[in-house]
């Protein structure tokens, strides 16, 4: 276990019990940033998704109320 981690677990074991659920939060936070294997698997959807879009073709709307 490196030094920091061991801070870490030492100010988590002072910490109070009603203050751990912030940081908690906190953590998993900071773990999101990092992308997880379920936040890629979306982001690769997305990307098929935007890949099969197509664009509208332009209207006359003039042209259409004529008609």
């Amino acid at each position: 276990m490196t030094a920091l981690r061991k801070d870490a677990m030492e100010l988590l074991e002072k910490m109070p019990e009603d203050k751990l659920y912030f940081i908690v939060q906190i953590m998993k936070g900071v773990n999101g940033l990092y992308g997880t294997d379920e936040q890629k698997a979306r982001d690769r959807a997305f990307e098929k998704l935007e890949n099969l879009r197509r664009k509208a073709p332009e209207i006359d709307y003039d042209k259409e109320l004529e008609d």
